[in-house]
């Protein structure tokens, strides 16, 4: 079922709040003249560049020191937030409070190569494969002493969840992911595209080469602004909204993650054996079986599937949800409260 919520822009800030609730997820039965019961509204969110999250916490997780800020009750329902490239935690500084308000515990981690997190060793591959990313979340979970959370990303954060829902479905109550089923393999990755789906794709051949690597880690500012830029076209945000989330990329292994990421896919770049057996389960494809609501914004220039490209591979409960009004990649930061009522609403399920 697709529903599709309208978040125009120029009414967005200020508004009041948004409750959905789909057939997939609430007991309703409109024909038969009985009401829509879904959660209760979330208060109105009122975005600004001054808003920030608390201390930041460090915890020793798998081979990282992983950076995270937490928000909400420590009893709470878990959830964790996972951001992409090139963006930070700073994409959920709006829905992090929705969820807390809400009675959850919300942890929003850097995923390696961003913002405080670091190796715990100097020797240990600097390595982007996805695989690499869901067991730092697995990791983090088991330092946390989290048995299982909700999950909750878009782009790279996306893809770990999706990861993690397929392969470790006990660790996952839910699962919210912007651009739906992102799950590839190195095989995969080698399959040309029509000539305009190449063309999105453009940094990644860039990054494939020496001049490339070299011209991110210079220009890496810059560059990820285009991004911005060009994955969201009709979000004005400021520039102190951009340098407040491109200090992440400072990271002294940012640039290396990044460039491996992208070449790993190509397969112009070894992975690492311990997860040899992982990436054979993720090139079957898997499905995933938790409960899920993907997303996807009306706007997103980024490459992404068509919804109803991937629909079946969700086997539980599932609702797809377009959200309208000029809505791009960084749907979060872009419409926090329909992000967060996903997020609610997929936990209840």
């Amino acid at each position: 079922m697709s529903n599709e919520i309208n978040l125009d822009r120029r009414n967005f800030i200020g508004s009041a709040a948004m409750t959905v609730a789909s057939t997939s997820f609430v007991a309703i039965a409109l024909a038969h003249g009985q009401s829509v019961k879904g959660a209760p509204a979330l208060a109105p969110v009122k975005s600004a560049t001054s808003a920030a999250f608390g201390s930041l916490k460090q915890l020793n997780a798998g081979v990282l020191n992983v950076g995270y800020v937490e928000v909400g009750p420590s009893d709470g329902p878990a959830v964790l937030l996972m951001h992409g490239w090139p963006y930070d935690i700073h994409s959920f500084i709006d829905v992090s409070p929705l969820l807390a308000s809400a009675g959850h515990r919300v942890i929003v981690p850097y995923l390696r190569g961003y913002g405080s997190t670091r190796f715990l060793s100097g020797a240990t591959l600097r390595n982007g494969q996805p695989g690499a990313l869901a067991v730092d979340i697995i990791d983090f979970m088991d330092a946390l002493k989290i048995r299982k959370a909700t999950l909750a990303g878009f782009d790279w954060g996306a893809r770990t969840g999706d990861i993690i829902a397929a392969l470790w479905p006990e660790r996952c109550k839910g699962l919210v992911s912007v651009s739906g089923y992102l799950i590839g393999s190195q095989q995969s990755g080698k399959v040309p595209l029509p000539p305009p789906a190449e063309y999105q794709w453009w940094y990644q051949y860039y990054f494939a080469t020496d001049r490339g690597r070299e011209g991110y880690d210079k220009y890496r500012h810059d560059f990820s602004k285009l991004i911005w830029q060009l994955a969201s076209p009709k979000w004005n945000f400021d520039e102190a909204t951009f340098n407040r989330s491109a200090a992440a990329f400072d990271n002294p292994d940012h640039v290396a993650i990044v460039i491996h990421n992208y070449r790993w896919r190509l397969g112009l770049a070894e992975g690492e054996a311990r997860f040899d057996d992982l990436e054979k389960r993720l090139a079957a494809a898997p499905a995933i079986t938790v409960p899920t609501i993907t997303l996807e914004g009306d706007a997103n220039g980024a490459p992404h599937p068509e919804p109803g490209t991937y629909a079946k591979k969700f086997s539980g409960k599932y609702e797809h949800r377009t959200i309208t009004g000029g809505i791009g990649h960084n749907l979060p930061q872009e419409a926090p409260e329909a992000f967060a009522q996903a997020v609610l609403d997929v936990d209840r399920a």
